[in-house]
């Protein structure tokens, strides 16, 4: 069975799977970890969620579409809030996190755990 495309729940929560980088299936082809959504109690869809490293690179790529230009373009500062919103979102929870922000940055490891460190002195943790 395929996905009903222009059933309102599917045209509800398409945008966000989007983003997330997650995939749209029928029901019937979910897995266990696999996240089944109804309407009216009918199974109407399954979301795949992406590996969290995946992920990342999903938000990455619509950071730069927010920005109009690649993050290594930015400025410090703005660098700077691109690394507390990806903290925010739990970018620095994956393996190899600190390394995958700070190649698409354009800067080091260390500078990336500097603008963290230094958020993180502000908020008195």
């Amino acid at each position: 069975m395929t996905w009903p495309a222009d059933h309102p729940l599917v045209s509800a929560v398409k945008p966000l799977v989007d983003a997330m980088g997650a995939e749209l299936l029928g029901p019937d082809q979910a897995q266990v970890d696999d996240v089944v959504l109804a309407w009216e109690g009918v199974d109407v869809i399954a979301v795949r969620l992406p590996q969290l490293s995946d992920s990342l690179d999903h938000i990455l790529a619509a950071m730069e579409r927010r920005h109009g230009k690649p993050l290594a373009e930015l400025d410090r500062r703005t660098k700077q809030e691109v690394v507390r919103t990806l903290e925010a979102r739990g970018a620095f929870s994956v393996r190899h996190g600190v390394e995958t922000v700070a190649g698409a940055l354009g800067v080091s490891r260390f500078t990336v755990y500097n603008y963290l460190n230094r958020e993180n002195g502000a908020k008195g943790e």
